[in-house]
């Protein structure tokens, strides 16, 4: 009973994740020690920073309208997207320092 409804439960999001895998692991194909480095220093800038950790606040509250949850929940679909490459490049970074 209990591993029926973990399969069910997680499998949309399992799913999502090997998907987004597949497709961003040939990107680590194309990353040099510079892009790599480039790419770490990719982040949002300050306005939407402060908007990001206002909804993520006011999720956390229980406060968010539907548009703001839907708004939200694309912000931690992209930071998931882009969280991917980033620890593609800091694998190959910890490679080229002779580790």
């Amino acid at each position: 009973m209990v591993s029926e409804f973990c399969y069910n439960g997680g499998m949309k999001a399992v799913t999502t994740d090997l998907l987004i895998e597949r497709l961003i692991d040939p990107l680590s194909d194309c990353l040099t020690v510079e892009s790599a480095r480039r790419l770490l220093k990719l982040k949002a800038d300050r306005k939407l920073q402060a908007r990001v950790d206002d909804l993520a606040h006011r999720c956390t509250e229980g406060t968010l309208t539907p548009e703001e949850r839907s708004e939200y929940e694309s912000y931690v679909a992209f930071s998931t997207f882009v969280a991917l490459p980033k620890s593609k490049a800091r694998m190959i970074l910890s490679k080229s320092s002779g580790a």
